[in-house]
């Protein structure tokens, strides 16, 4: 899939150049909505982009909760470079999410969810395809979260959908992140010479 705008190869600016560099440097390359569209708007977008980055390290609910919720709703609007990127992060920061990622089409009876877990996806999968709450919906979710939690797992939904959008409307896909990372984990083994 070939993304309507070419990606970037040489980015203006200093600021720009430093994200690709750690970009390269985290992902094996440069992600392609940066340089398809970050590097196209001006610095205060990027700067945002940060700044979500930054707020998710804020939340309060459990960063395996947060994994979910943001593969579901990436799931339900088929942002396949979302669900690389979701994926891959649990590759890294949480293994044991893999399986529970792996098993979200059946969230509902699968045993590897809480009723928590259940009533926070329920919610989003609500939310995501028909921007609205019900009233029981949001009443099973607050039976589980404080209000503080459910104000993240909106916030969750809402900057999902932002990135599915923005990915959607460039015709952005998967870059494969999960690939990459495997190959390098792979490549970066030591050779035994024993025989």
């Amino acid at each position: 899939m070939a993304p309507f705008l070419a990606p970037v190869e040489k980015p203006k600016g200093l600021l720009l150049r430093l994200v690709y560099f750690f970009t390269r440097k985290q992902f094996g390359k440069v992600s392609t909505p940066i340089a398809v569209f970050s590097a196209r708007m001006p610095a205060a977008f990027l700067s945002f982009y940060g700044k979500v980055s930054r707020l998710d390290k804020k939340l309060e609910l459990s960063a395996h909760t947060v994994v979910l919720v943001r593969q579901q709703v990436a799931s339900i609007n088929s942002c396949a470079f979302c669900m690389d990127a979701s994926r891959w992060y649990a590759m890294k920061k949480s293994p044991e999410d893999l399986a529970r990622i792996d098993a979200l089409a059946d969230y509902g009876t699968s045993p590897l969810f809480s009723e928590a877990e259940r009533a926070a996806l329920d919610y989003a999968v609500e939310l995501t395809t028909t921007k609205r709450a019900d009233p029981e919906t949001f009443s099973r979710l607050a039976s589980h979260y404080r209000e503080r939690e459910i104000c993240d797992i909106v916030w969750l939904i809402a900057s999902e959908h932002v990135y599915n959008l923005t990915n959607h409307a460039l015709n952005i896909g998967s870059d494969g992140l999960c690939q990459i990372s495997a190959r390098r984990a792979k490549d970066s083994k030591p050779v035994s010479l024993a025989g």
